[in-house]
């Protein structure tokens, strides 16, 4: 397997987390000029032993082809990972991180997403739960974006942020909510036609589902929430995008928490 990464953001946090994990096989640079951004990149790249050449702009082109259009912008720069193995290093799973979780009484924040189906809501998504602190973020098997480790377009709208938040792919996301409620998470979903988040304090232990671009949570895991929370706005249309909703919820959240 080999995945190509361009975006200044993505490639320097994927080399920094590779550095810090020492797990440097098959990843290579290939770059056609040095600017600031690419030299900062290529230090760490060669302090770490990550193979860098240079070359010129059509070889870079010849190997974002396959990209989809808005991630072959490579800028100069591209990150290849030859046979990595197909579970990222923020992988988790599921059942080992709850059982831990149920047992501590620290605050812990999981973020639901359900059927969005965009890759660059998913990537701003994961940028708020980066800046944030959400402690995992789950996404369905079926019907959304599940393949964070691997989706360029993810890996580049979240400008690296997809490296390191936590995150696990659930077969029965209504099973897993169900878990989560059973660990002492409370289970807030998002809809315009909610109570405000202004009213509302967030509990040590909160999961906050976000539904799809098109529909919202779906019906099932609605009657799974404790509550269903709303952003107060003044504008003309009806509502704001996902992962602009997410990001203002994720603050709310983390306000709190430092209160």
């Amino acid at each position: 397997m080999r995945q190509i990464i361009t975006g200044f953001h993505a490639i320097e946090e994927k080399v920094r987390s590779a550095c810090e994990s020492g797990v440097i096989d098959g990843l290579s640079l290939s770059y056609s000029k040095i600017g600031p951004r690419v030299k900062k990149i290529l230090d760490v790249a060669k302090t770490a032993g990550i193979p860098c050449s240079q070359v010129d702009n059509k070889n870079l082109d010849s190997l974002v082809q396959s990209l989809p259009e808005v991630a072959r912008d490579h800028r100069g720069i591209v990150l290849c990972a030859e046979g990595q193995s197909d579970s990222a290093q923020n992988e988790v799973n599921f059942d080992t991180w709850i059982a831990q979780t149920a047992l501590s009484e620290e605050k812990s924040t999981i973020l639901v997403l359900d059927s969005i189906t965009d890759p660059h809501n998913v990537g701003a998504i994961l940028r708020s739960c980066d800046q944030f602190g959400v402690d995992l973020a789950i996404m369905p098997n079926r019907n959304s974006v599940n393949n964070v480790s691997e989706n360029e377009i993810i890996a580049r709208s979240s400008a690296g942020a997809s490296t390191y938040v936590p995150f696990c792919v659930a077969k029965n996301l209504n099973r897993a909510v169900q878990k989560i409620k059973e660990a002492g998470f409370w289970v807030y979903g998002a809809d315009a036609g909610g109570e405000s988040v202004q009213k509302l304090k967030f509990p040590a232990k909160t999961c906050i589902i976000m539904g799809s671009e098109g529909t919202g949570i779906s019906r099932l895991l609605e009657e799974q929430c404790d509550s269903i929370v709303s952003i107060p706005t003044c504008g003309k249309i009806d509502s704001l995008n996902v992962s602009v909703a997410t990001g203002v919820l994720l603050y709310e959240r983390y306000r709190q928490s430092l209160a």
